[in-house]
């Protein structure tokens, strides 16, 4: 496996750019290697675009939906809740979603706070993760 260097953050966006950036986004697609490969070999987070709090029976429902759709075979570890999202400017064409878990960090970038599906899982589509890579997507309604 090629090693890769971290991407550069050059800037996060504004609260007012993380709004207008959210306007069409249904949701956000990350993929990377699990860092518990003897597990499962991918680490998923699905950023939903929404902050509505969502009920706890519909939750698996909605994991198992995306589960479907994206060919993910298995899944563990799954972490279904609200939490902080910055938007990081890299040399990637779209900003880079950081989940914000320091409370620190959270007082010195803008980020909004959205609901994620955080997991680690398998998947015959995702082979540049399982190949060391990392990346994300953006879904439009």
């Amino acid at each position: 496996m090629q090693e890769m260097q971290p991407l550069k953050v050059n800037s996060y966006l504004s609260a007012g750019e993380i709004k207008t950036l959210l306007e069409n986004v249904e949701y956000i697609l990350m993929a990377e290697p699990s860092m518990m490969v003897d597990e499962l070999p991918i680490h998923f987070t699905i950023i939903l675009n929404t902050s509505d709090v969502i009920p706890d029976e519909v939750k698996p429902l909605i994991l198992e939906k995306f589960s479907r759709e994206l060919g993910i075979s298995a899944t563990s570890h799954v972490l279904s809740n609200r939490e902080r999202i910055a938007f990081a400017m890299t040399t990637q064409e779209t900003p880079m979603p950081k989940h914000i878990v320091d409370d620190a960090e959270a007082n010195s970038i803008p980020w909004t706070l959205l609901h994620i599906i955080d997991f680690l899982g398998d998947s015959d589509g995702f082979k540049e993760a399982k190949d060391g890579l990392s990346g994300w997507s953006y879904s439009y309604n």
